[in-house]
């Protein structure tokens, strides 16, 4: 334990997902110990992530205006939408430049564990933008671990009754991974060997 504010930076930057106790001590000292580390920098980009970005109002992707960059470009498919559970898995899905369609954003996956239902993600927002009889795929990219696959299944039997073709990402996905750490080619492959879902 360190006193005051040293020991404050450590605790914040400790609650950010992914840093530990030990990762939150090495940064905490390397912002102390650079000379050449723009704090004023950092907390300007932080200030302003809060006040420019929000969430694309027809995907829930990011985006610093009403819609995000897929949703405004003329060239992406409309018959096609993947569905994922975070906007860091389109930026992975988009890494493969395999698909070419438009994307839905969840905002997460499935979880009774976490108190996490149907009506805590953007489910509803799915079945309408699907209403007009446009899209005519829906590609279920949802992470391949327990919670994914509960999400996937819930999809494809709530869109079991459309006239759609259901897809779920193929293996070569590693089981309990996240579609952000998986690299390009995996990630690819899965995309092409995608399957219909009974």
């Amino acid at each position: 334990m360190y006193e005051g504010i040293v020991q404050e930076l450590i605790d914040e930057l400790g609650r950010l997902p992914g840093i530990g106790p030990k990762s939150a001590q090495r940064i905490a000292f390397h912002i102390l110990q650079t000379q050449t580390f723009d704090v004023s920098r950092l907390a300007a980009v932080l200030t302003d992530v809060r006040a420019k970005v929000r969430f694309c109002e027809v995907c829930g992707n990011v985006s610093e205006s009403a819609q995000c960059a897929v949703c405004r470009d003329p060239r992406r498919d409309p018959a096609s939408i993947c569905v994922v559970e975070e906007a860091k898995d389109v930026v992975a899905i988009e890494r493969t430049r395999e698909f070419k369609g438009l994307y839905h954003v969840l905002g997460g996956a499935l979880s009774p564990i976490d108190g996490i239902g149907p009506d805590d993600l953007r489910v509803k927002e799915l079945m309408t933008r699907l209403a007009d009889g446009t899209v005519t795929e829906v590609i279920i990219a949802t992470d391949p671990n327990l919670e994914g696959e509960a999400t996937a299944t819930y999809l494809s039997r709530l869109l079991s009754p459309m006239d759609l073709v259901v897809t779920r990402l193929a293996s070569g996905l590693p089981v309990g991974g996240d579609l952000e750490y998986a690299d390009e080619v995996t990630l690819g492959r899965a995309f092409e060997g995608r399957r219909t879902i009974q």
